[in-house]
């Protein structure tokens, strides 16, 4: 019984009430952030995390109470939402910026110019949102907060102090190599889907504006984010547990290359959900399309697009490409290696045999060589197959080994026992069920 008259004594706050509580610190960040112009000290991850906060309860809030649907409410609710998924792109892009030196990776200056220039953007959007939110909310009769936030409440997460490095963060060197081959396999095989989207030039904005969300949008970014974050998840947990400082570098400049893209991703996210749902013109009218022009006004649409994706996709496509190299020299340390001897097919290693074994190998991403007497070829390369099957036909040579991937090795011995695919006569015959990823 005192539980219930609890719970009604809560209720019996008013809405007036309760929007005011709810947007208490939410005004007040948006006070401090139209009072400061020095951005780069101004705007800590401590900030950035109490707007994203305050502004999501309040949206929250708001969405509870109908806000969607009213004349009245509907553009502070937008604002909210706006401050929410600009605030989460400015933390992962601040958290890009501050682990950076951290990261080990090659030619990062012109990324860390741009990625300067990208907060810069972003948080000068915010600025300009604050004294509109502030506005809208007198109007609203929402009360303003006498009391400021100040630069001490907001302070940066460095100091000139690092912890003593005495936990050994490597996990069993056995469990290791058998995960890190997974992972690094793994990683070339996202490198692979996501080069579709590798440009070299930056996009104009009427490419920008055509290809957004016809080509590349939220949900399939966010399709990516998640693939990236398992990996990045699996390698912390399999791999190597602790932080950057020790253990092997190798490693570590590893998952820089697929955590930073992680990060990456997080922000184009938000950017593109923030684009395609408040943004983009899909055929509202009334207060919903007034709502997105003033909106407009306030974040450029094509400079949110060159961010998202000259900035953005193109480093995202930039370091998954330049990691494929290092994930491939890890991978191959890490195999287990062995050989087998298999026949020839029946009709030799013309197209279709040469093609499916080059498909094993690059499925698994470890080299395999085929090996004619002393001469070598490169197991994943089509052409030097089939050049090393005009040798083996000039030698009448009837048997050949591999030798590399104990993974692909496997796969391949599977392909020879049904004559590489095909039948005598060289039409295609049915693959068994452990090679359907050739189908």
């Amino acid at each position: 019984m005192e539980a219930i008259e609890v719970q009604k004594t809560t209720c019996d706050i008013s809405f007036a009430e309760k929007v005011r509580i709810f947007s208490h610190d939410y005004l007040k960040c948006c006070i401090y952030i139209s009072n400061y112009y020095t951005l780069e000290y101004s705007f800590t991850k401590k900030f950035y995390s109490k707007f994203i906060y305050s502004s999501q309860l309040l949206e929250d809030f708001l969405d509870f109470h109908g806000a969607k649907n009213s004349n009245d409410w509907y553009f502070y609710r937008e604002l909210s939402a706006a401050v929410r998924h600009l605030g989460i792109a400015c933390y992962s892009q601040k958290h890009i910026l501050n682990r950076l030196v951290f990261y080990n990776l090659p030619d990062t200056n012109g990324f860390e110019k741009e990625g300067r220039e990208n907060l810069d953007f972003l948080t000068k959007s915010l600025m300009k949102m604050a004294p509109v939110i502030i506005t809208e909310a007198r109007r609203l009769n929402i009360p303003i907060p006498d009391e400021r936030f100040g630069q001490e409440d907001f302070p940066g997460i460095t100091t000139s102090e690092i912890l003593e490095y005495d936990i050994d963060d490597e996990s069993n060197v056995f469990q290791q190599e058998k995960n890190i081959v997974k992972i690094a396999n793994e990683f070339l095989s996202i490198v692979e889907i996501f080069d579709q989207y590798r440009f070299y030039e930056p996009y104009e904005p009427k490419s920008l504006l055509s290809m957004v969300p016809e080509n590349v949008n939220e949900v399939e970014i966010r399709r990516f984010e998640m693939l990236v974050h398992n990996l990045q998840s699996a390698f912390d947990t399999y791999v190597i547990h602790g932080g950057f400082k020790g253990g092997n570098r190798k490693l570590k400049t590893f998952r820089s290359f697929f955590s930073v893209v992680f990060h990456l991703l997080q922000m184009m996210g938000r950017l593109l959900h923030f684009y395609e749902r408040h943004l983009y013109e899909s055929g509202y009218k009334n207060i919903y399309k007034k709502v997105q022009e003033n909106l407009t006004s306030l974040i450029d649409p094509e400079m949110l697009l060159d961010r998202t994706i000259n900035y953005g996709l193109y480093y995202a496509c930039h370091f998954l490409a330049t990691g494929k190299e290092l994930a491939r020299d890890i991978l191959n340390e890490n195999i287990e290696r062995s050989l087998i001897e298999v026949p020839v097919p029946l009709l030799g290693f013309h197209c279709r045999p040469s093609l499916l074994i080059a498909k094993i190998v690059q499925h698994y991403g470890g080299e395999v060589e085929l090996c004619v007497g002393d001469d070598r070829f490169d197991a994943s390369s089509v052409l030097d197959l089939q050049y090393a099957g005009g040798k083996i036909q000039k030698e009448n040579i009837t048997k050949v080994i591999f030798k590399g991937d104990t993974r692909a090795l496997r796969d391949i011995e599977i392909l020879a026992n049904v004559n590489y695919g095909e039948d005598a006569i060289g039409k295609g015959v049915a693959l068994p069920t452990e090679l359907k990823y050739l189908r």
